[in-house]
């Protein structure tokens, strides 16, 4: 090939590579120009990177058993006496966790590696505690379940008993206790007074979380037809102390100085008052100046209105016994007691309704029940017919109040529809 060519060649070849070596450089270039530039204008796109997620939590739920503490609780989750420590003294000016109830329901929340993060404790039916652990303090708050209440209308009939009654229309034993308890539980004796056909109304406020029934507020309004004579209560509260009692249409009080029964339910009288009877053990007749109610085992005896312990032991026949002082001369007693309520000794006061003690069958007993007896100025008085005076009335001030408060839940009770107006709900 001549020179002249062959350096033409070359010169295109040379010419050939640096246009190639120029173009994978412009390549190269533009290949990382647009690698970098995607990812930055994804990240413009897509705002700051979102904070990862926290890590899931356990929750544990505790029954808080009888006889326990906090201390003794927490140990058993594996909490040091440190960590106890500082909880109770962080959450101290909100709550007292000393003062947690048996039966109420604490939750534990932990993350997977065990580390405790929160906890929440019923402290009542419409309070709950939520205390928050995290990495340089604890924090507490008391919140308010949202619960909605509504007025409702409940009618039923006597067949056997309140509860079976309630069972009957689809409502919960303890509106039957309630019942005889608030409202007619000093003029009506539950065990001994009903009758099959007997009829109630009751206004009570239903208590609704999330639109889901979860029990009773208070009743309104009442009215029990015991063997044709009709007895009502009304809910009154006092608009200078905000105390709320039940009263009759009159506006005198359904509290009594004695409730009618020692029992709330659960009993049955096997043997009344009488001068002379035939003792079950000795088989001769003798003066028998209580009443006998049969119960099982175990059953609370409550006391039946407000005094003092004057004796709380053994004595002979009675077996483990107790009495209780009044006022006005009255004094109870309660015999064959299997053990007493909780706190009962002699000098101790006790309202009525208090736990005095089990039933049992202590001493001359054929079998579990109680003898109940009533003393007035030292002498027995037969519990199921004595007279007892009632509580204090409406005040004088307050009858005008009352009065309409009665016209407007008399209007309620005889209302034939399921009262269901819209309530206020309270603040979460």
């Amino acid at each position: 090939m001549p020179r002249r060519r062959r350096t033409r060649v070359l010169a295109a070849a040379a010419l050939v590579c640096v246009g190639l070596g120029l173009a994978a450089v412009l390549v190269r270039h533009f290949v990382a120009r647009s690698g970098q530039a995607a990812p930055a204008e994804a990240k413009a796109a897509a705002g700051p990177p979102a904070p990862p997620s926290p890590p899931p939590l356990r929750v544990e739920t505790i029954l808080i058993p009888r006889g326990t503490s906090l201390a003794r609780l927490l140990r058993k989750q594996d909490f040091t006496d440190k960590e106890i420590h500082r909880l109770r003294e962080s959450v101290h000016p909100v709550y007292d966790l000393a003062k947690i109830t048996a039966s109420h329901e604490m939750r534990l929340f932990r993350t997977e590696d065990g580390a405790w993060k929160g906890l929440e404790y019923d402290i009542d039916d419409a309070r709950y505690l939520v205390v928050r652990s995290e990495a340089d303090a604890i924090t507490a708050e008391v919140k308010s379940y949202p619960f909605e209440f509504r007025p409702t209308l409940v009618r039923g009939v006597i067949e056997t008993s309140p509860v079976a009654a309630m069972a009957m229309i689809g409502e919960e034993d303890v509106l039957a206790y309630d019942l005889a308890e608030r409202c007619f539980g000093w003029d009506i004796d539950f065990y001994t007074d009903l009758r099959k056909g007997d009829t109630f109304r009751i206004v009570v406020e239903k208590k609704f979380l999330e639109g889901k029934f979860v029990g009773y507020r208070n009743i309104l309004a009442a009215e029990f037809v015991n063997e044709g004579k009709t007895f009502q209560a009304f809910r009154f509260t006092f608009p200078d102390s905000g105390v709320a009692d039940y009263f009759d249409e009159n506006g005198l009080s359904k509290r009594k100085e004695f409730l009618k029964s020692p029992f709330k339910y659960g009993a049955h009288v096997t043997s009344r008052f009488s001068g002379s009877r035939l003792h079950p053990i000795y088989k001769v007749y003798r003066a028998h100046y209580g009443v006998d109610y049969g119960a099982p085992e175990g059953t609370p005896v409550q006391a039946t209105a407000d005094g003092k312990v004057t004796y709380a032991g053994w004595n002979d026949g009675s077996g483990q016994m107790v009495r209780v002082q009044h006022k006005n001369g009255y004094e109870t007693l309660y015999s064959h007691l299997s053990r007493y309520g909780p706190g009962v000794r002699a000098g101790a006061q006790l309202r009525g309704g208090d736990v005095v003690g089990y039933v049992g069958q202590t001493g001359d007993a054929t079998g579990p029940h109680l003898d109940y007896r009533v003393h007035y100025h030292g002498a027995p008085v037969n519990p199921l017919g004595q007279k007892f005076k009632p509580a204090d009335p409406v005040r004088k001030e307050f009858q005008e109040a009352y009065g309409k408060e009665v016209i407007r839940l008399r209007q309620m009770l005889d209302a034939r529809l399921v009262l269901r107006p819209a309530w206020p709900r309270l603040s979460s």
